[in-house]
């Protein structure tokens, strides 16, 4: 059957039309619009209510079959592409946002149908929520990465331009510029190492490492390479290895890296407890499988509730001069978090103020069948 609303052919027929065949007809349109993915709506020739599906109910609760779907659905550029389209029979896009209860985006389909009787139009929302933020993550990092590199390039032309001037035949003022400068271009070079990095981590997130690697060795090769940086700070670094290998699915370089990042906060962010501790454990996963918990606490001055969610953020700090003057990029945790998520694992990270902190690595264990095989 052919609905023409133009010519009016199409409700003539649909009141000849026998009542089994109109409820056929309403179940089949029905179906279809409930199998669609996105939230949809099919109107008749009035803009009223034909058919929609659940999703299309979380974009306009109010929705009811029958009822005009501006009472519904109150954006003017939605209702208005209806009505053009009702009009020119020509398909419309309009784009709009809606704030409660959370910021959502929306791109709204309008297009004519023909043969769907008594529907003559379907409307459907593409959610560009996902897009949107991601732009507006992007969007963020240009502009804090802009801003962490711009400091220390300040820092090294402020300090080149007084060497080329005031300072050009002052020995030691040249001696303690050029130690500063030094420090501000390790700086640098730190962000874009960690920038690189991260970079280059998201690219493979979705290609899971096989290999099996054992992190006790790995675990003790960091707290070999940090123990001057401890002695510096007068920390000790207990470690409680585990009675057996811990072998883990993993890319050892990056496994080192979440290590070197988590014991190198310890000791900087939690030297005045004095006492790095790491330890092992084995543990059941929310799935039933098997896990290696490796835990890094510090007993230094802890870290606020509020600050928690927050700290795998990009460029996010606690307190953004103390991260600075140790030479940190905001970018550690967040890099730690991408290595996890590649290796099937998660980052976890308890705290109190004037507690302590501890962060713990969980990683799918390899069984020991697995292992020999590897």
């Amino acid at each position: 059957m052919v609905f023409d609303w133009l010519s009016g052919r199409g409700r003539e027929r649909e009141a000849a039309m026998p009542a089994s065949e109109a409820d056929n007809s309403q179940q089949l349109l029905d179906a279809v619009i409930a199998s669609l993915p996105d939230a949809a709506i099919a109107l008749d020739r009035d803009s009223r209510v034909v058919a929609f599906n659940a999703a299309a109910r979380t974009i306009a609760p109010a929705l009811a079959r029958g009822a005009l779907v501006s009472l519904a659905l109150r954006v003017p550029e939605v209702v208005a592409a209806v009505r053009d389209v009702a009009a020119g029979n020509e398909p419309r896009t309009a784009e709009f946002s809606q704030r409660v209860p959370v910021d959502r985006w929306f791109m709204a389909h309008v297009r004519p149908l023909a043969g769907a009787a008594p529907a003559t139009m379907l409307l459907v929302f593409h959610d560009l929520t996902p897009l949107h933020r991601a732009e507006e993550m992007r969007a963020d990092f240009v502009a804090n990465a802009s801003h962490e590199l711009r400091t220390p390039l300040a820092a090294l032309s402020g300090f080149i331009d007084t060497l080329l001037g005031s300072a050009r035949d002052d020995a030691k003022a040249r001696e303690r510029f050029l130690a500063i400068m030094k420090t501000q271009a390790n700086r640098m070079a730190r962000l874009i190492d960690d920038l690189l990095s991260l970079s280059r981590i998201e690219l493979t997130e979705h290609m899971h490492p096989e290999a099996a690697v054992d992190l006790v060795p790995i675990v003790r090769q960091v707290v070999d390479g940090l123990q001057m940086l401890a002695t510096d700070r007068n920390v000790e670094i207990v470690v409680a290895p585990p009675d057996q290998s811990a072998f883990v699915p993993g890319d050892r370089d990056e496994l080192t890296r979440v290590f070197e990042n988590l014991i190198e906060n310890a000791l900087k962010y939690g030297a005045s407890g004095k006492r790095v501790d790491i330890a092992f454990l084995n543990a059941t996963g929310a799935g039933g499988e098997a896990e290696t918990l490796v835990t890094v606490r510090d007993y230094g001055p802890g870290i606020a509730a509020e600050h928690l969610p927050r700290l795998t953020e990009r460029f996010y700090r606690v307190d953004v001069t103390q991260s600075r003057a140790e030479g940190g990029t905001g970018l550690g945790l967040s890099l730690v978090k991408h290595i996890l998520n590649r290796h099937r694992g998660r980052l976890t990270i308890e705290s109190e103020t004037g507690k302590g902190a501890t962060y713990t690595v969980r990683l799918p264990l390899l069984h020991s069948e697995s292992t020999a095989a590897a």
